[in-house]
């Protein structure tokens, strides 16, 4: 059955969109977060810019409280919960420390060049540092590839992550929620990410097991 649990939100999420394919995932997720009455902090890549072109011929402002409404308007949640959209160039931001506690990071979706460069240690903008942040303070790094096949690249640097303390979520989702539309499976990959952070936010028809027939 759906949760009825109203999740209580103490220090704010990190939101980490890519420029892989699949951007709905990021917008079901801050439709959650955000209807929770949660504080999402937000950085998107450069690269996610253009995917919003490619994919759904939308421009992405670039300003953060353009960007803030962009967002909200597409997730559908024009005032619930607190958002705050940073630009991906700015390493200065308060994501960018470790100082500034959070509830962790899910980077939604993730594109197999982020992975590389998390794998790495590498940080060329805002949303790898943040990332970089989660996992050296020990505090908790979802990250969800869009990507299929994966190369043996692909394999060892998700692994990699994982050895690191991050836990991978890929965007496969499952049937025995009985999904009716796009919308429900999109949702069943947020709210097992979600799950990695003890954030129960998504309504969904958890495995409730077999039913006896004796």
């Amino acid at each position: 059955m759906p949760s009825t649990d109203s999740p209580t939100f103490t220090r704010p999420l990190i939101v980490g969109v890519t420029g892989a394919s699949g951007l709905i995932y990021a917008v079901r997720t801050l439709r959650h977060v955000l209807n929770a009455d949660g504080v999402v902090d937000l950085v998107a890549s450069k690269a996610s810019q253009m995917v919003w072109q490619a994919e759904s011929s939308i421009h992405m402002p670039l300003d953060p409280e353009k960007q803030e409404q962009f967002w909200r308007d597409q997730a559908g949640v024009p005032t619930a919960g607190k958002l705050r959209c940073h630009p991906w160039g700015d390493v200065g931001a308060t994501i960018a420390s470790g100082s500034y506690r959070t509830a962790g990071m899910v980077v939604i979706p993730c594109s197999m060049s982020t992975v590389g460069r998390l794998a790495a240690g590498l940080s060329s903008d805002l949303l790898e540092r943040a990332a970089d942040v989660q996992l050296k303070e020990g505090r908790k790094l979802v990250v969800v590839p869009r990507e299929t096949p994966f190369s043996l690249i692909h394999l060892r640097n998700l692994t990699t992550l994982a050895e690191a303390g991050a836990r991978i979520v890929p965007a496969i989702p499952a049937w025995y929620h009985q999904p009716q539309t796009i919308d429900d499976l999109v949702d069943f990959v947020v709210a097992r990410a979600l799950d990695q952070l003890d954030i129960d936010c998504v309504p969904l028809n958890r495995w409730q097991g077999h039913l006896s027939n004796v």
